[in-house]
């Protein structure tokens, strides 16, 4: 019953919004990780790179470059992590100092409404951030399974045990990508539904709006061209 009273504090505006936020998350993302064949996405492009590093990998010796490499791949993903849990923590000093950001946002939007609103606003962003920091730390884990296999691998070509740890080392380099490329998503999506604070209308223009930017550098952007490109 409480949360129904809860419920009927947002508009069918909200609600709209919230719909194509969750949806657009959800949609953009499963069509980026299984695109049509005839068109495939930046992420789908790069697992082919991945699999081609661990081939020129077995051959490289010394393997210092690809070590650094993986080592850059490492650094990005804690810096992510790191940043994930400082908006984290602003996101709950928010949340335990709600009534001064109602002054805020009620001020912004000229309307009066319960604290609790702003509350659960925040906790829908805090969701998507809160999502990122945890797929950007098995991202980070991931790339250092990564790093054991490819040590693992031996460093003489002919020898049997060579191309199959490889392989593997590519398999978790992608999965972690792959972890990676969800994080970010929800990065921006997170972002997005900051705008909810504007409004349920704010909301959905922002929901729609970072569709359009995924979808776009994943399917029609320069790097995404450059890479087609490349593999012919």
């Amino acid at each position: 019953m409480i949360w129904i009273d809860r419920l009927a504090l947002f508009s069918t505006i909200d609600f709209i919004g919230l719909f194509l936020l969750f949806t657009g998350w959800f949609t953009i993302g499963w069509i980026t990780e299984n695109p049509p064949k005839n068109k495939p996405s930046v992420s789908k492009l790069m697992v082919f790179y991945r699999q081609e590093w661990m081939r020129q990998f077995i051959l490289r010796d010394p393997r210092i470059y690809d070590a650094q490499i993986l080592s850059n791949l490492r650094q990005g993903t804690a810096f992510f992590a790191s940043t994930s849990m400082i908006a984290i923590g602003g996101g709950l000093a928010l949340i335990g100092n709600a009534e001064r950001l109602t002054g805020v946002a009620s001020d912004l939007t000229l309307t009066n409404v319960p604290t609790i609103v702003w509350e659960i606003k925040l906790i829908i962003m805090l969701f998507f951030i809160a999502n990122a920091f945890l797929k950007f730390v098995w991202s980070h884990r991931l790339f250092g399974y990564a790093a054991v296999i490819m040590s693992a691998v031996p460093v003489d070509p002919n020898d049997p045990l060579c191309i199959p740890r490889a392989e593997k080392a590519a398999e978790i380099n992608i999965a972690a990508a792959r972890s990676y490329n969800r994080a970010l998503r929800s990065v921006y999506f997170g972002l997005a539904a900051t705008a909810w604070l504007g409004g349920g209308i704010a909301l959905s223009l922002a929901a729609i709006l970072t569709v359009f930017i995924v979808w776009r550098r994943e399917f029609a952007s320069i790097s995404r061209a450059a890479l087609l490109k490349s593999t012919l």
